[in-house]
């Protein structure tokens, strides 16, 4: 049944392309699983951060590692309104950053450097400081990280750029023969991947299953550099073009085509021959016959945070006979624009919301039947303890990361959580 909607949701059928909606003072739902920052460089092991803004915007990065229980790998610089006034911007942020290392009980192989937006604004002057700071330690690999919001909306926004310099300690070295790396992904990439790359008598390295610095470094070696996730793609491609390396983007997708063709170009690259993919493409089809009859046409809810296609999943689910009612995104990527044109000529009754506009804050929470809701905020909004507790695609890859969805809205269908106590924890996954 057809109902209102308010400014906040639109239907698929309704849309034209462009922006969904229109761009103004921003709501944050409550729910937290998704990577910031400081997560993501927890990831270089042995690694410490340091921060160099005002009191107020540190609240949140500080908290961010003390809930991980990493607060012996992360330190402050604060600045104050009369260093803006004084302009000694620049002389604090070195003489802080200098302070740091000279009181931790030993020098950290990389440090990880977070300028933030006063640092544009007034022009300071980086590299000098970065110089500096690597003549006096030269021991010491200084990553140049940002944390500056104002770049959320032109160019790259902090998450892709750390996801890029991240990389920058990785030296030029001779390749290793029959060694492959993952890079900008936030969660290590298992399944098909690995044990096709395994197979074939190939080594897969990661940044997630590096205990040690030195071990991190060693990702140098791959002669073949991959990535799934596209925040990190741009990273992982200069990354690999710096290094001399072959670069391959195999997004993680929904879409059985799209599969074959990655699938296809991964045996190039590993010099293989493609297997026979039927069976894999079958038992994904099973899996997702179980799953529709288990649902018995319940609705299903789905939101952007849980994976970087949420309109490809929406799709797979509806050509398999889901009941997908609902999808909270804010915007629709250029990788999804088919998807986006399949549900606005063959589900157009799918409504799209909003998941940051401020009139969703007032938005009714509830549902009248059981809903299963793939995603933390989807979670959030329909006040369903019945969800796949699952961000940023979980690292899940291929046909073995269908059948792994599947599997979790099973689960999710059965067991209830407790979603006011699991989506409230930062950095779903985050492993130190």
């Amino acid at each position: 049944m057809l109902r209102k909607l308010g400014p906040g949701s639109v239907r698929a059928g309704e849309t034209t392309g462009g922006t969904l909606f229109p761009q103004k003072l921003e709501f944050n739902a409550p729910a937290h699983g998704v990577w910031n920052i400081v997560h993501i460089g927890m990831l270089v092991p042995q690694a410490h951060q340091i921060y160099i803004c005002a009191i107020n915007c540190m609240r949140g990065v500080v908290l961010t590692a003390a809930e991980l229980g990493a607060s012996d790998r992360f330190s402050c610089v604060v600045l104050k309104e009369e260093d803006l006034i004084d302009g000694t911007v620049e002389e604090v942020t070195l003489s802080g950053i200098r302070d740091v290392l000279h009181k931790l009980p030993e020098l950290p192989p990389c440090v990880l450097v977070f300028p933030v937006c006063t640092h544009h604004f007034l022009g300071i002057n980086m590299s000098r400081i970065y110089r500096q700071l690597e003549e006096e330690f030269p021991q010491v690999d200084f990553i140049r990280a940002f944390m500056d919001p104002i770049m959320q909306k032109q160019g790259l926004p902090p998450d892709q750029r750390l996801r890029w310099h991240m990389y920058d300690p990785l030296r030029a070295c001779p390749p290793r023969e029959k060694t492959a790396g993952v890079l900008g992904s936030d969660f290590a990439v298992e399944g098909d991947l690995r044990d096709e790359m395994q197979a074939a008598g190939w080594e897969l390295l990661d940044i997630q299953h590096c205990s040690t610095y030195d071990e991190y470094k060693r990702l140098a070696q791959a002669s073949l550099m991959f990535s799934v996730y596209p925040g990190g793609v741009y990273g992982a491609a200069r990354t690999a073009e710096r290094l001399g390396r072959a670069h391959l983007y195999l997004p993680m997708t929904f879409d059985l085509e799209e599969l074959q063709r990655e699938y296809q170009a991964l045996f190039t690259a590993l010099g293989c021959p493609l297997p026979d993919l039927r069976s894999k493409a079958d038992a994904c089809g099973q899996a997702l016959e179980e799953t529709r009859q288990l649902l018995d046409g319940a609705p299903v809810v789905i939101d952007a945070t849980v994976h970087p296609r949420p309109l490809g999943l929406a799709r797979m689910l509806l050509r398999a006979g889901f009941h997908v009612t609902e999808i909270f995104l804010d915007g629709v990527s250029e990788e999804e624009t088919a998807d986006r044109d399949w549900l606005h000529r063959y589900a157009p009754d799918v409504i799209l919301s909003s998941t940051i506009l401020p009139e969703q804050r007032v938005r009714p929470r509830s549902s009248s039947e059981k809903t299963l809701a793939i995603g933390q905020k989807a979670a959030w909004f329909y006040h369903s303890g019945f969800f796949v507790n699952l961000v940023q695609g979980g690292g899940l890859w291929g046909f073995s990361g269908i059948l792994t969805m599947t599997e979790m809205m099973r689960e999710a269908w059965m067991v209830e959580k407790d979603t006011r106590r699991l989506i409230s924890r930062k950095g779903l996954g985050c492993c130190l």
